[in-house]
C-alpha cells in the first residue's frame, strides 16, 4: 500500500512538470509579445512550479534510502525539507517575482500590445492546469478517506500529494487573476491594471506558500501518527494476557509511510526477565504484522505506578 501511494505521488508530481515545463515557454512569449505584466508574473509561476516538482521528485529518491549508521531511522524524513524548500521558494521567487515585476508596471506602465495571445495562452493553460489539477485532486480524494479535506492536509504525512493540489490551485487562481487583468486593461485602456493583478498573483502564491510552510514545519518537528494507528497499538499490546496496563503509546513519523513507535508496559509481577524478552518480540510481530509502517518498535517494561500514563484519545 505504501508504495502504490508513492507510486501515485510520483505520477501527480510527473503530470504536474510535464503540464508547467509547456506553460512556462507558453507564458513568456505571449509576454514578450504582449507587453503584459500578469503573464510574465505567471510565467515565473509555472517556472518555480516546475523546479518545485523536481525537487519534490529528488526528495522522493533520497528518501527511500535504507537506514544506515549515521541515520538508523532512515531518510523519510528528507522528503519534510525538500518540501520546506518549496515553500519558500514559491514565496521568495514567485510571489517576491511577480510583486516586483506588478509594482514596476504600475510605477511605469506599458500598454498591451495584442491582448490576443494572451487569451489564447490563459486558454490553453487553464486546459493543462486543470488537467493536473484534477490528477492531484483525484489521488488526494483517494488517500483523504473519510476525512474533511482541510483535516486530511493537516494530517497527511506524504507532502506531494497536498503540495501538487496547492500549487494547481495557485495556478488556476492565478490564470484567472492574469485573465481579468489582461482584459481588464485592455477594456478601459488602463495598463496599471495588469500590473496590479501581477500583484494579485502574488498575494495567492504567498498565501499558498505560508500554509505549505506551515505544514512542512510541522512534518520537520516531527508529527505522531493517526489517533486511529495509536488506539490500535494500544489495543493490540493491552489485549495481551500478560500485560496488566499499558502507559503510555509515543509515535512519530521517520516518513510517510514509516512510524516509530515507543511503549511504556506494565507486565504482570510473576513474569521472569527470559519470558519477558520472548514475550516483547512476540508482541513486536504482531504489531507489525497488524501495522506494516511501524518500521522501529521500543517497548519498555515499566511499573504503571513508576510511569507517566497518558491516556489513549479515541478518534471521533
Amino acid at each position: 500500500m505504501a508504495e502504490q501511494q508513492q507510486g501515485e505521488s510520483g505520477l501527480v508530481l510527473y503530470a504536474a512538470l510535464a503540464a508547467n515545463l509547456g506553460i512556462a515557454v507558453a507564458k513568456f512569449v505571449a509576454a514578450a509579445i504582449s507587453g503584459s505584466s500578469s503573464m510574465l508574473s505567471e510565467g515565473f509561476h509555472s517556472v518555480v512550479d516546475s523546479g518545485n516538482q523536481v525537487l519534490l521528485l529528488y526528495g522522493q529518491r533520497r528518501a527511500k534510502r535504507p537506514p544506515d549508521h549515521q541515520h538508523p531511522f532512515g531518510y523519510g524524513r528528507e522528503l519534510y525539507f525538500w518540501s520546506f524548500v518549496v515553500a519558500i521558494l514559491i514565496f521568495a521567487i514567485g510571489a517576491g517575482v511577480s510583486a516586483l515585476e506588478g509594482y514596476h508596471h504600475i510605477v511605469s506602465p506599458e500598454e498591451l500590445r495584442s491582448p490576443t495571445i494572451n487569451y489564447v495562452v490563459l486558454a490553453i493553460s487553464a486546459v493543462l492546469e486543470g488537467t493536473s489539477w484534477m490528477v492531484a485532486m483525484r489521488q488526494f480524494a483517494q488517500s483523504k478517506g473519510r476525512s474533511g479535506w482541510w483535516q486530511a492536509v493537516r494530517q497527511s504525512k506524504d507532502p506531494p500529494t497536498f503540495i501538487v493540489l496547492f500549487e494547481d490551485s495557485a495556478a488556476i487562481a492565478g490564470l484567472a487573476v492574469a485573465a481579468i487583468g489582461v482584459w481588464a486593461s485592455h477594456r478601459w485602456q488602463a495598463p496599471w491594471i495588469d500590473g496590479a493583478a501581477s500583484i494579485g498573483i502574488a498575494l495567492i502564491l504567498a498565501t499558498v506558500a505560508a500554509l505549505l510552510a506551515r505544514e512542512a514545519k510541522g512534518l520537520l518537528i516531527g508529527e505522531r501518527a493517526d489517533e486511529e494507528v495509536i488506539a490500535c497499538v494500544h489495543d493490540l499490546v493491552d489485549g495481551h494476557p500478560a500485560v496488566t496496563s499499558v502507559n503510555h503509546v509515543r509515535t512519530i513519523h521517520t516518513g510517510p509511510n514509516e512510524v516509530f513507535a515507543a511503549i511504556s508496559v506494565d507486565f504482570r509481577d510473576d513474569m521472569r526477565m527470559g519470558e519477558a524478552e520472548g514475550l516483547i518480540e512476540e508482541i513486536e510481530d504482531r504489531l507489525r504484522a497488524a501495522l506494516p509502517q511501524l518500521t522501529s518498535i521500543y517497548i519498555r517494561p515499566e511499573k504503571r505506578e513508576n510511569a507517566t500514563v497518558v491516556p489513549i484519545r479515541r478518534p471521533g
